[in-house]
């Protein structure tokens, strides 16, 4: 059985971010599957969900929030699934307040933690964790990197042949 990924956001707000996650999943046709849980609005829903999520066919969990940014580690407590954390920008911090509180988890409740705003290689990163037990998922990501490979050196060749003389 193939295993999907979680794709949780504390506000509904997160969305347009999110969607960077959803889309990167959706093109190495991994099943997503889309929740707004809050860490601190919703905490039982989120604990619970967490707590399941192995049980449910989840290989990994992504966790997108702004501001103090709890969800990743709410999540991460109740799982021990992979759990990767997006800092969203989304408050006059531009977005450090999220990152810090997302990264700085304690001893022996690891959140993996991608850039601020950078959802698409979080659904990349539960992606590669995935490919781990899953030999078509990791050759799609290696065309997908051989892919990125052969635009930059097109890109390169058509610099040199502009500027080099």
């Amino acid at each position: 059985m193939n295993k999907k990924v979680a794709v949780l956001m504390g506000s509904d707000s997160d969305l347009p971010v999110v969607k960077g996650a959803i889309k990167a999943l959706r093109d190495l046709d991994i099943t997503a599957e889309v929740h707004v849980l809050s860490a601190h609005r919703t905490p039982d829903q989120a604990g619970k969900f967490a707590a399941e999520a192995k049980a449910n066919g989840f290989g990994a969990i992504i966790c997108a929030a702004g501001k103090a940014a709890h969800l990743a580690g709410v999540i991460a407590a109740h799982t021990v699934l992979p759990v990767i954390g997006i800092p969203i920008k989304s408050s006059a911090l531009d977005g450090m307040d999220a990152l810090l509180s997302t990264v700085q988890m304690p001893k022996g409740i690891p959140v993996a933690t991608v850039a601020i705003d950078g959802a698409e290689n979080a659904g990349l990163l539960a992606a590669q964790i995935l490919a781990v037990h899953d030999e078509e998922l990791a050759a799609k990501l290696e065309e997908m990197r051989a892919a990125m490979t052969r635009d930059v050196l097109e890109k390169d060749a058509r610099i040199q042949s502009e500027f080099n003389m």
